[in-house]
């Protein structure tokens, strides 16, 4: 069984995430167009990302890996949120969102290359935001960051001040949930431990 781990995913918090617990995974860019994807219920939108992301990466890999792709979303007051388009998008979000609750969705999909076997699955946190100024949105959205990340906010960057609240696994609203990718690796065969990086 190969131990060698693939990240689908260009978010350098997904990467820093993995490091941080132990896992040291290489990076390939899925390159997926996420507007080609509209379905209207939240974890299926992300959850069908993920996949679509798992496998443009998958034949892409020399040799046996275990390929990982994330997506998340926003459910906030009946409608889903990307990435937004602009920074205008994003101001216009965040003055809806202040002082009100949304659930971050987050996709999983992992491939094993050797085997062909694919296990995909979804988790979901709800996040509390804070009730923030206007001054304070226009300076957040001016530093460039929420126009990077689903839901227009981050909780390990600028936008973590603007949290006030976690319900659930917090991996996830960086983008990829430990937990749930633990479980999905055990359904493939695979230790989480095993995954360890010692020196």
């Amino acid at each position: 069984m190969t131990h060698r781990l693939v990240l689908g995913s260009q978010s350098p918090a997904r990467l820093a995430t993995l490091r941080s617990a132990g896992l040291d995974p290489e990076v390939i860019v899925s390159g997926v167009d996420e507007s080609v994807v509209t379905t209207p219920d939240p974890a299926a939108l992300a959850t069908e990302l993920a996949v679509l992301k798992a496998r443009a990466v998958a034949p892409r890999v020399e040799g046996e890996a275990l390929v990982v792709g994330c997506d998340s979303v926003l459910a906030f007051d009946g409608a889903v949120h990307g990435k937004p388009a602009d920074a205008d998008e994003a101001v216009r979000r965040w003055r809806a969102m202040r002082g009100g609750s949304g659930v971050l969705h987050t996709g999983h999909c992992v491939i094993d290359t050797g085997s062909g076997r694919e296990v995909a699955g979804h988790a979901a946190t709800v996040v509390h935001f804070a009730d923030v100024s206007d001054a304070e949105i226009d300076a957040y959205v001016a530093t460039g960051e929420p126009l990077a990340v689903a839901g227009a906010f981050t909780v390990d960057g600028l936008g973590g001040a603007f949290v006030t609240g976690i319900e659930g696994d917090p991996h996830t609203v960086v983008g990829i949930s430990l937990p749930l990718l633990r479980e999905i690796l055990a359904d493939l065969g695979v230790a989480w431990t095993d995954l360890w990086v010692r020196p």
